[in-house]
């Protein structure tokens, strides 16, 4: 959470800054020795004007993580980063990379294939196992909101994704949430009671709620257009 939370923030900063990334990918965030995030490589950012809809260039970026949109109709906007995020993040949950050529053809894109597994409910299929899905409810809560989060990124129209602002505040509320659902929680007995506590914990509804809130403001879009 940690890691996104400080991607997003600084993608939040540049887009702020007038400045569109462009190349936004899991190899271009890097860890220091804390695990503090610096993302780099600005070798195909662009300045991005406050007062214009949108860049007219050819696409450029990384397979993977270019916004097909911007692929189709060679208009780049910050949504384009927007879209590589979401990505990022679901590179994060699921431990696999944006681009297989073993997968099955539909699904070689993880774009496409978290798509599917996340319209259909199916968390299960797409989060990393060993992160502890089935065994922690707080695993499930966070993971599966980020997915959501991440769902509403790879939409395919550009006015339908959340800004990088919105989705910066969204990966917050659930860090939030987690740390006070923690925070609530007994301290652990010796015989084990709280591992029942855990297992009957409530789980959040589905962050289809953020899907609602972004979808009911989806003909907003950036300054301009």
């Amino acid at each position: 959470m940690n890691i996104a939370i400080e991607t997003a923030s600084a993608l939040a900063y540049l887009h702020a800054s007038e400045i569109i990334h462009r190349d936004v990918k899991t190899n271009n965030i890097l860890l220091d020795n804390n695990f503090c995030v610096k993302v780099a490589d600005f070798g195909l950012s662009r300045l991005f004007p406050n007062d214009v809809s949108h860049v007219s260039t050819a696409p450029q970026g990384t397979p993977g993580y270019v916004d097909p949109e911007y692929h189709r109709c060679y208009q780049l906007t910050t949504k384009s980063d927007v879209y590589s995020f979401g990505v990022v993040l679901v590179e994060l949950i699921s431990s696999l990379p944006a681009v297989d050529l073993s997968r099955h053809r539909d699904e070689i894109n993880l774009a496409i294939l978290a798509i599917n597994r996340i319209q259909n409910g199916a968390f299960n299929e797409l989060i990393d196992a060993s992160l502890g899905l089935e065994s922690d409810s707080s695993v499930e809560r966070m993971t599966t909101s980020v997915a959501e989060v991440a769902f509403q990124c790879l939409k395919l129209e550009k006015e339908m994704r959340p800004s990088m602002n919105e989705v910066l505040e969204a990966l917050k509320k659930i860090q939030e949430h987690e740390d006070e659902e923690i925070g609530k929680m007994p301290p652990p007995s010796p015989d084990g009671d709280n591992v029942e506590l855990l297992k009957s914990s409530k789980v959040l509804p589905s962050p289809d709620s953020a899907t609602d809130r972004w979808a009911s403001s989806s003909n907003t879009t950036i300054s301009g257009e």
